[in-house]
């Protein structure tokens, strides 16, 4: 079974950058201050443990998940071929 591209890679860009902006958001609320997500900030330019850098995250996020999504699907279905059940 083949996968769609688009849709596999929409679902991960949502879901990525969905978990990146709530994880954020969580963080914030409960004032944790580790380096966890600190370190984000050196893979997503302007991101940071922010109200501001969740919505950055949440973008970098969208768009990483999209490209990585798309990547992994297409890879996928090169590796499955044509082969049927």
């Amino acid at each position: 079974m083949k996968l769609n591209v688009k849709a596999f890679s929409l679902t991960c860009a949502i879901l990525w950058g969905l978990s990146i902006l709530l994880i954020t958001l969580w963080f914030l609320i409960i004032g944790y201050q580790g380096n966890i997500l600190k370190t984000l900030g050196n893979i997503y330019f302007g991101y940071s443990v922010s109200l501001v850098g969740a919505f950055i995250g949440l973008i970098w996020g969208f768009v990483d998940g999209l490209v990585c999504g798309a990547i992994f699907a297409w890879i996928y279905n090169k590796l499955v071929g044509n082969k049927t059940g």
